[in-house]
């Protein structure tokens, strides 16, 4: 029994630390909620989650809680979400707005936006490490980056050309059915299957994305009038961008055998 609650700490431990960057941000969401739409010394409440942000990501590296590697995957992934941000923002798409004012910001994104994609990909780079994970059964890079990239394209070209959203949630399924994450407690080895570990993370990001709704970080057209809860659909969209943040970091921090089994680079 005594095992088992070391056990649960330590999981939680590892976990609340791997996941330091979103939490942090979170946090901010909700004390800087008072600020609104008002200016404080010529910058905004945007501008100020942008200064946190970097603050967060420098003392990261500078207590070495990060490293320049992962950084630089967090970094690719922070780009690629930008991007992604400013064409899903736009005025004909709206998928989304950000509905207070900023001075750091490209064209309807504020800058700061990019960090909140980044910390999922904090997230996923720290837990490889902390938990000296491993992977059984891995589908090779092209077949899983191929996926990644048409989850990515899919964001935007669904409003162009049908949706295929469908057929890469079966893709995923069928690549990702006999992948296995490994990893080890208290001397005992955990193992859990891949896609169960993805929909638990899908989930838990929709979470904090009510509470970042809640407290006005971006609003859907539907929540402007009146805040509600994010439907549940939303989760496939994070289940699918968690796929491609885990192929970079998978790809750049890692090696996969023949066989299917990927471990972290040795320094």
């Amino acid at each position: 029994m005594i095992s088992f609650f070391k056990s649960c700490f330590e999981f939680s431990f590892k976990a609340a630390s791997a996941a330091l960057f979103g939490i942090l941000l979170l946090i901010a969401f909700a004390l800087s909620a008072s600020m609104g739409s008002q200016e404080f010394y010529g910058f905004f409440r945007y501008d100020y989650l942008l200064f946190y942000a970097l603050i967060i990501q420098a003392c990261l590296l500078y207590l070495k809680l990060e490293s320049w590697a992962e950084a630089k995957v967090i970094a690719l992934f922070h780009i690629l979400a930008m991007g992604m941000e400013i064409f899903l923002t736009h005025p004909q798409i709206a998928s989304w707005q950000y509905p207070q004012p900023a001075v750091f910001k490209i064209l309807t994104v504020p800058l700061f936006a990019g960090f909140m994609y980044s910390a999922v990909g904090s997230f996923f780079a720290r837990s490889l490490r902390l938990y000296q994970v491993s992977f059984e059964k891995l589908p090779g890079f092209s077949n899983m980056l191929a996926l990644a990239v048409l989850s990515y394209i899919n964001f935007m070209s669904k409003f162009f050309v049908p949706d295929i959203r469908l057929l890469l949630f079966a893709w995923s399924v069928i690549i990702f059915w006999k992948t296995k994450i490994r990893f080890q407690l208290q001397q005992h080895q955990i193992q859990l299957p891949m896609l169960a570990v993805l929909i638990v993370l899908a989930f838990i990001i929709w979470i904090a994305e009510n509470i970042s709704t809640f407290n006005k970080i971006w609003l859907y057209p539907s929540q402007v009038e009146t805040w509600h809860m994010v439907g549940w659909g939303k989760m496939g969209s994070w289940y699918l961008l968690l796929l491609l943040s885990l192929v970079l970091v998978l790809k750049i921090l890692g090696n996969r055998s023949k066989d299917g089994v990927w471990t972290l680079k040795t320094k």
